[in-house]
Formats: structure tokens, sequence, C-alpha cells
């Protein structure tokens, strides 16, 4: 049988997708597992990728994960080179603003059009929530006219907010750093004004039934990105310092959120 790889999450460009494929390459040649590198880009549905039983290395955010009846197997955590705490797996969510319009405050854009990306996502939904949820609670009323989504991809939430179809959207903040490094333009165009807690990060699983003989090999040679000398080049361009065994107990912190903040009547952003 023969297993997949796949990058689906963090190939925001081409240029980072072709990295993607060039680390899966380095890894497949460091590990001795024989990986298909699979397209599998939207509209085509995630969950459909991850339901995949020759799945043994593609990225799956927590959320879901913590919410799926059925845990896939972690492989490794990527620690970004601006990961918001240094050294460690894990992103915030940027909420970003088109640079030319007048919103400088997250506050400021109350009372617009909010983007979201999927229910299922942290970044995209459960920790932009969590991060307007004092405002919901202080008001006792929404704080948007309209909600806007599923947008589903960091991307798309890019040209709506470009394009003026929204006022503000969450980025994952390692997407992001993702986008600027390769289409560094983006940078004029749009402005962060917040930045919510941090969480951990979308990590890399195989499929449930996935032979430790494949797992095994994936993780030991993940484990040595940081310092092998073939992945110095890509290290830059993926904007990774290594990976790191996933910590599963903290991403505890997604459900809690999503508990809070429908207790507090709060079950969508807006």
């Amino acid at each position: 049988m023969g297993f997949v790889a796949n990058a689906r999450m963090y190939s925001v460009n081409p240029p980072a997708a072709a990295a993607w494929k060039e680390l899966f390459g380095w890894l497949a040649q460091a590990s001795g597992v024989d990986l298909d590198i699979l397209d599998h880009a939207f509209p085509l549905p995630l969950a459909d990728l991850w339901s995949r039983e020759d799945l043994a290395c593609a990225f799956m955010c927590g959320f879901p994960f913590m919410l799926g009846p059925q845990r896939l197997r972690p492989v490794a955590a990527p620690i970004p080179a601006r990961a918001p705490i240094a050294g460690r797996p894990v992103y915030a969510t940027c909420l970003v603003v088109r640079a030319q319009s007048d919103f400088h405050a997250i506050e400021d854009t109350f009372g617009g059009r909010l983007g979201y990306t999927v229910p299922d996502s942290h970044s995209g939904y459960n920790a932009l929530r969590h991060h307007l949820l004092p405002y919901f609670r202080r008001r006792g009323a929404k704080l948007y006219r309209e909600s806007i989504g599923p947008l589903t991809t960091p991307r798309r939430v890019i040209d709506a907010v470009l394009a003026g179809d929204i006022d503000v959207g969450p980025l994952d903040g390692y997407a992001l750093d993702l986008m600027l490094h390769h289409q560094p333009e983006l940078g004029s165009q749009i402005r962060v004004v917040a930045v919510t807690d941090p969480a951990p990060i979308p990590f890399l699983v195989a499929s449930p039934g996935c032979p430790d003989e494949i797992v095994a090999p994936l993780r030991a040679a993940l484990a040595t990105f940081a310092t092998a000398p073939a992945c110095a080049k890509l290290r830059d361009q993926l904007c990774l310092d290594a990976f790191a065994p996933p910590a599963l107990d903290d991403y505890g912190l997604m459900l809690r959120w999503d508990a809070e903040a429908r207790a507090a009547g709060y079950p969508q952003p807006a």
C-alpha cells in the first residue's frame, strides 16, 4: 500500500506549495517512506483528505482533530520562525483590514462586515470568536451587521478584504507569514488591527490505521529538519525553524474556548 502527503492548509500560494512539495520529497528520502505528493486544492473538502486510509502526512487543524469521532495519528507540529511564543509550535490569528481603510483597531470595525473561514476552523472561527467574546459580553448584542462565510481559505479571506466584500477577516498567522514572505507586496495592501491569544498550531497527521513502520521514520526525519543541511533553503522558504512532537493535551484549549463562547450565547462570531 502506498501513502500520500499533502500540505493544502499552508500551500497559500504557488511558491509555498512548491516548497512544501520539495519538503515532502526530502522527507521521503530522509525517512525511507515512499510518499505520493497529493494535490487536494480548494474547493475539494479537507474532510475528504483527512478520511483517506492511505494518509501518512497532511496538515490538520487542532479544532477538527479534537472534535472528530476518530483521532488521526499525530506526526509532527511545525514551529514557525515567527511563532508568537518563540521556539514553540503555536500560532495566533491576525485580524486584517484593507490598508486604505479607516480601521485602526478591532473596535473600529464593529457594525461592519466580518468574514470567517469555516465553523470547524480554529484560526478562522474559534479563535476569532474567542477574541470577540469580551466585546460581545460588554455589548450584550452582536458586534457586526453581517457575518460572511464560509470563505474557507486564508487566500479567500484576503481576497474578500481587498475586494471590499468584508471589512475585517481572520488569517492564520503562520499562513500570513508565508504569504508575506512570497508576496511582500501584500504588506502594503492589508493592515493587522488585532491578534488573538496564541494556540497550538495545526500539525501533520496520518490516518488512524497508518502503521508504526511508516509513522515512526517520518517523525524521526522531521525531528532533524531544524539542523539538516539539505533543509537550509526550505527553512527560509517555509518560514519554519523546526518540527516538534504535538502535545495533544494542549489542544484541549480549543474545546474550552468553544464551550465558553457557547455558554455565553455566542455560537457564531458576529
